[in-house]
């Protein structure tokens, strides 16, 4: 979807990435906004944010599946991709695609993986991953979502929980929380 000259993330480019990054065997979370969408947060955000696994191997698969869905890449992109450079912006394809190789907060690729969240297609960052990294940027627009994205963190877990939690996990999450903060 296009508003005002601006674009914004719809679970169809999520189903995109998903497929053909499948097909290619790229191993990626989705994180950030996009990922707490996929997970049924009520926001919106401007692009689809993904932690790939940084590899040389991977870096490959990544070119050829972002050829395949129509992103035009000359060999400076490509080149940035295959090393796994932190941050990989695409602004010129079908939709704004941001790679982040090395996201604030989240220590390593393969902890976050183990951690993740299967919601459908869709590997999916956990969402203490997800806060963690927004308060590790510093940034103001993330800092504004915390309060948001904890809440519903906290209804999330909430809601996939088999047992209700122990009087012990109630009282340490919310020494956790003061502590925070």
């Amino acid at each position: 979807m296009k508003i005002e000259g601006h674009r914004y993330f719809q679970p169809v480019q999520a189903e995109e990435v998903a497929m053909a990054f499948g097909r290619h065997g790229v191993e990626y979370l989705f994180i950030g906004k996009s990922g707490a969408i996929l997970l049924g947060y009520p926001a919106a955000t401007q692009d689809v944010d993904l932690f790939p696994k940084k590899s040389v191997e991977n870096g490959h698969r990544i070119v050829a599946a972002l050829a395949e869905m129509g992103f035009p890449a000359d060999e400076a992109v490509k080149e940035n991709i295959i090393a796994g450079t932190d941050f990989v912006q695409l602004k010129d394809g079908p939709f704004d695609l941001d790679l982040v190789f090395a996201p604030d907060g989240i220590e390593d690729f393969d902890i976050a993986n183990k951690r993740k969240i299967q919601k459908d297609q869709f590997p999916v960052a956990n969402l203490r991953d997800i806060i963690a990294s927004k308060r590790a940027s510093g940034r103001q627009k993330d800092l504004i979502d915390l309060p948001m994205l904890e809440e519903f963190a906290d209804e999330f877990e909430r809601s996939v929980r088999s047992e209700p939690a122990t009087a012990y996990e109630v009282a340490m999450k919310k020494l956790d929380k003061r502590d925070i903060k």
